[in-house]
């Protein structure tokens, strides 16, 4: 009767603890430890870089390719510190364009650009940067384009644009520069002020070595050597090394190299099918990868794997890079009088894709994927019937 009466009066006391909580709305959990304070700034915080947002599936932080299509594809976007390889279409027509993409994206949010080129300036690559829409101004010409170049066909075999199927309705037009990926007019070039107040860094090859230097066989080529040294060098200066923290605001830095593997860079790997530096390319590679695992920086490549002779040297080549899209334009080719791609100027291909912090990728179901270049835009499209 005793242990009875016990209980009794330890419910009792519970009740009454527990109608007094619920009198002054107060919970009875005990938090250990410090409570947090939202005005407290001494706690860890998430990295904010401008242009940038972690991936909601691996944590990955995330950099915009320039096309909003394109980053839904790849999950979200490029991830920092991975190579984004383009292998180049036949004629090279429309594979500059995701690259004058992805540096234009750079100069809007601000990040530090390293142009590296065989062919072109650095200097003249950057004035033919396409035109961001970042204002309403803008909304009135990008919606024109983009409904003037709709057809009853392509509405019916076609989900025009996954930049419009995928995204929020909010995100279909242009806004501020703050925002993550943008749209660009591809008629009109950017305006000058913005690449003059932009930080970028030029390679030009000519410039950098000696058409009569000589190099060892199965070695780097000078040029791969030079390059390597330069990307190296601007990584570890200006604070992108992650062992060797930027002083100031921190910052990401965009990477763009152009034929990489041509014979512009000293490389023979498009002439012969076992040349002398077969293995220049992909040590090349191997030793980019190194840099930029360790660094705040994400790179695009384009190369002309069309034109490489031996084909186990791009099978390599794929598995050194992070994610492999190529384009297939229909320039000279049956497609180009097929009625089935009258609407389109080419295919896109996804060949690889990322497995960061992850055992899986996160890969599109869909396969069927064409490219239109319009008056102003260039768009990504799905065919669901084929």
């Amino acid at each position: 009767m005793a242990a009875v009466a016990t209980c009794g009066s330890v419910a009792a006391s519970t009740g009454s603890a527990v109608a007094t909580a619920s009198k002054s709305n107060v919970t009875s959990f005990q938090r250990r430890g410090p409570r947090a304070s939202v005005t407290n700034d001494s706690g860890p915080r998430l990295v904010s870089i401008a242009g940038t947002r972690p991936s909601v599936r691996n944590g990955q932080l995330l950099v915009s390719t320039g096309l909003p299509a394109l980053d839904q594809l790849l999950g979200g976007g490029l991830a920092v510190g991975t190579v984004l390889l383009i292998e180049e279409d036949k004629y090279n027509i429309y594979s500059p364009l995701l690259f004058k993409y992805f540096l234009a994206e750079g100069i809007v949010n601000g990040h530090t650009l390293l142009v590296a080129s065989a062919k072109e300036d650095p200097a003249n690559i950057l004035q033919e940067l396409p035109a961001p829409l970042l204002d309403d101004k803008c909304k009135k010409e990008f919606d024109e384009d983009v409904y003037n170049h709709k057809t009853p066909e392509s509405n019916i075999k076609m989900k025009i644009a996954w930049r419009y199927q995928l995204l929020p309705k909010m995100e279909i037009g242009p806004v501020s520069s703050s925002r993550f990926g943008h749209y660009y007019d591809a008629s009109k070039r950017m305006p000058q002020e913005l690449i003059e107040a932009s930080n970028w860094h030029g390679f030009f090859l000519p410039e950098k070595i000696s058409s009569t230097l000589k190099v060892e066989p199965c070695s780097l080529t000078p040029g791969y050597t030079k390059l390597l040294q330069f990307i190296q060098n601007i990584i570890y200066e200006e604070g992108f090394d992650g062992s060797n923290p930027q002083k100031k605001q921190r910052n990401i830095l965009r990477i763009g190299i152009q034929n990489l593997g041509s014979p512009l860079w000293g490389d023979d790997i498009c002439c012969a099918e076992n040349g002398g530096n077969s293995h220049s390319l992909t040590k090349f590679l191997y030793v980019l990868r190194g840099l930029l695992r360790t660094s705040l920086s994400a790179c695009i490549i384009t190369m002309p794997t069309h034109l490489i002779q031996n084909k186990a040297i791009i099978a390599r080549v794929t598995t050194l890079s992070d994610v492999v899209v190529g384009l297939e334009s229909f320039i000279g080719s049956e497609r180009e009088t097929n009625p089935l791609y009258k609407d389109y100027h080419g295919l896109i291909h996804i060949r690889q894709i990322p497995r960061l912090n992850n055992l899986i990728c996160d890969e599109s179901d869909v396969k069927d994927l064409a490219f239109k270049l319009k008056r102003k835009l260039f768009t990504i499209e799905v065919d669901f019937i084929s």
